[in-house]
């Protein structure tokens, strides 16, 4: 049974990922879409033309993620597409926000992506990862400073073992986008909302066919291209600095 899965899938990009996977690929036989709230979950379901099955879980709860990596024992589906999605983001100082929110961004983020990966590998003949990293990952970035550490991670994890996979025919894709509209924001806080936003469609169109074509980055847009040229330049103080001023 060849399948994608999507975590993060009720809202967002893992939702705009769904959508677009299965109207690209009809020739898988399902995807799986992960989330914590099922009724979302459902309503995508409905909105997709082939088979999906709805997991409602919490990637991060251990006790969950054993029942799926049994799941994947029973079924041993052919896995062709991972999206990993679930993510977010906190805007504020290091010291001023909650401490444990910060360790469970960092749990979310870096660490649950991981364990995903990690589980669906032995699964996976051929295909693509793709993982949601962000502009942020480019530099280190004051008053965002563990959701850009956490991003940087899922960047530099992904061009590692992208070029581990290389030989086995799977590729792995990080995603990098700048702001983009959707409830990202609601979560994290409204400090860049000013900013020109890129439309979750266009983001994740962008992705799949940069995916299709091996690359190892995905960036939307001029602007997020230009900021990721500018990183690999501008001494990285400077854009501290500029993101405290901010």
């Amino acid at each position: 049974m060849k399948i994608a899965i999507v975590t993060g899938a009720s809202s967002g990009l893992g939702r705009e990922f769904a959508l677009q996977i299965s109207a690209r690929y009809g020739k898988l036989d399902e995807i799986w879409v992960i989330a914590r709230r099922k009724e979302r979950l459902e309503q995508l379901a409905d909105m997709i033309r082939i088979p999906v099955k709805v997991i409602d879980m919490d990637v991060t709860d251990l006790k969950q993620v054993d029942a799926f990596k049994k799941e994947l024992e029973d079924i041993k589906p052919d896995v062709r597409i991972l999206v990993n999605a679930a993510g977010y983001g906190k805007i504020g100082r290091f010291e001023e926000l909650d401490l444990e929110e910060q360790l469970q961004m960092v749990n979310l983020n870096c660490i649950a992506l991981t364990r995903f990966t990690g589980l669906v590998l032995p699964y996976m003949k051929k295909g693509r990862i793709i993982n949601i990293a962000s502009s942020a990952a480019f530099s280190p970035q004051a008053n965002f400073a563990v959701y850009a550490a956490s991003k940087a991670y899922v960047l530099s994890f992904s061009r590692g073992i992208g070029a581990e996979l290389s030989d086995r025919g799977i590729t792995v894709t990080a995603v990098c986008p700048g702001p983009v509209e959707t409830e990202f924001f609601d979560v994290a806080g409204d400090s860049f909302k000013n900013l020109k936003m890129a439309k979750p469609d266009d983001v994740v169109y962008r992705a799949l066919s940069d995916a299709a074509a091996g690359f190892d980055v995905s960036v939307y847009g001029i602007t997020m291209k230009a900021a990721r040229a500018a990183a690999k330049v501008i001494p990285h103080k400077l854009i501290v600095n500029a993101f405290k001023k901010l």
